[in-house]
């Protein structure tokens, strides 16, 4: 007994940890990571946070230039990266607050835009490798966290509110009157597009919805109706990609001789020169204000929501920080746009079905493929995309991110949640309402201390 017991403690032990620096479990956890649970639901998660990514990634190729191809090739490495390294969908999005910036401000060029990624990238990854950041991940209460979440959900939603009513500028990021009902970009399609992900999709139940495909299989359904087959097989559409994929063609309709503006190969990948000017502007007006906006919404809320849908991984703050800063300090030097994780992306994909790392993996093998054989020429087909279609997507990625916040257990719990996300949208600013959150909770916290307090000193009076 005790040498059979010991001639199977190594492959118990393999099993059990298969992490470990060996060539062998290394292959493991890549292949176990990159397993596509649904080759289908995969396929359509993948295209979950596009209704984020390319406005953003479009707006600044139209307003500053920003090399694309160079961008599809970094950020399709950094989404097979992040699928290698964490096994679920991890999304790559543009850092918004410099974006931002960027499109509103017409003196903050490429160079500042790179130093403002940079800068961030490098005070991410210190606030990584020294623990800084686990620790503040810590500290954070759960319902800031949850105000955060449920804030840059509705932002994200009323963007997309937006996108589908309003003709969009992404060159200077404004809208140009109201959306025509008819047409190849009319609201009557966007409309037609969000019923169709509702009726196939549902609330966003995930799982729950094969689970009980599955568990209802009676012997009347094994028989079958041409019922019960249609509505098996509408459920079981990939929602998502069959709406990109009719934005790609309706998109060559609207502009026929874009395909004819193609040019194959790469674009030149040179490294940016970046001035002294250009490093203390992109500080000054881009790191500031997006380095907070990273911390809460690309490290402490992705990891609070990857835990939530991903229950038994391990997402710490201080690997999100690492590879949010690593992205940047690598690409932003040959002028991919700086990029980070996002709630928004991870919930997005999430709900259309992503649930492995095969998600990102496969996205970012597109993104690549698209770099490296048309270039910065694939912008003239994103730019006669349907912005009411992204706008569809962008909506439910927000709904899908703000649901999250609904499992706050109490009264006091609610208060500082909705306190938090009030001050971020209505203050434009995710740090405002973090501040305001976490005075708010601990206020409340001093509230129940002293109130308990006071409970106690009376219980010692009346029983002396």
């Amino acid at each position: 007994m005790d040498a059979q017991t010991h001639q199977n403690l190594p492959e118990t032990a393999a099993h059990r940890q298969p992490t470990s620096g060996f060539p062998s479990n290394l292959l493991h956890r890549v292949k176990e990571n990159l397993v596509f649970k649904s080759k289908w639901a995969e396929l359509n998660g993948a295209m979950g946070d596009l209704g984020t990514y390319i406005p953003i990634m479009l707006a600044l190729t139209l307003a500053k230039d920003l090399d694309l191809g160079t961008t599809l090739i970094f950020t399709g490495v950094y989404n097979i990266v992040t699928g290698v390294t964490y096994g679920v969908p991890m999304p790559v999005q543009p850092m918004k607050a410099i974006a931002a910036v960027a499109i509103s401000n017409p003196d903050f060029g490429i160079p500042e835009v790179m130093a403002a990624g940079i800068c961030t990238g490098g005070i991410l990854f210190v606030l990584g490798v020294t623990g800084l950041m686990q620790l503040v991940y810590k500290l954070i209460p759960l319902s800031v966290v949850r105000g955060i979440q449920l804030a840059q959900g509705l932002s994200f939603a009323m963007s997309a509110v937006k996108y589908i009513r309003n003709v969009q500028d992404f060159a200077k990021s404004k809208s140009s009157g109201e959306r025509p009902w008819l047409g190849l970009d009319g609201l009557v399609l966007a409309l037609v597009c969000a019923c169709f992900i509702v009726i196939v999709n549902g609330a966003g139940a995930g799982d729950e919805k094969s689970e009980e495909t599955e568990s209802s299989s009676t012997t009347e359904d094994r028989v079958g109706t041409r019922r019960d087959r249609l509505r098996k097989m509408l459920y079981s559409l990939p929602s998502a990609f069959s709406i990109f994929l009719l934005g790609v063609v309706l998109a060559i309709l609207r502009g026929p001789k874009v395909v004819k503006g193609f040019t194959f190969g790469p674009s030149s990948i040179q490294v940016v020169k970046i001035s002294k000017h250009a490093w203390k502007e992109g500080f000054i007006k881009g790191t500031i204000p997006q380095i907070s906006l990273s911390i809460l919404n690309s490290v402490i809320a992705v990891g609070k929501l990857s835990s939530d849908l991903f229950p038994g991984k391990d997402f710490s703050a201080t690997s999100l920080s690492v590879t949010v800063g690593l992205m940047n300090l690598l690409g932003c030097w040959f002028g991919a746009m700086p990029c980070c994780h996002g709630a928004g992306g991870l919930a997005g994909q999430y709900k259309f079905g992503g649930r492995s790392g095969g998600c990102v993996a496969l996205l970012g093998a597109a993104k690549l493929v698209l770099g490296l054989v048309l270039g910065s020429s694939i912008v003239k087909v994103l730019d006669q995309f349907p912005v009411g279609v992204l706008g569809v997507l962008l909506l439910f990625a927000g709904i899908e991110l703000a649901m999250c916040s609904r499992d706050m257990s109490s009264k006091e719990e609610s208060f500082v949640m909705l306190l938090c996300t009030a001050v971020s949208l209505v203050g434009s600013s995710a740090t405002l309402g973090f501040l305001c959150g976490i005075v708010a909770h601990l206020l409340l916290r001093l509230r129940k201390y002293s109130k308990d307090q006071s409970c106690s000193m009376v219980w010692m009076h009346g029983n002396p």
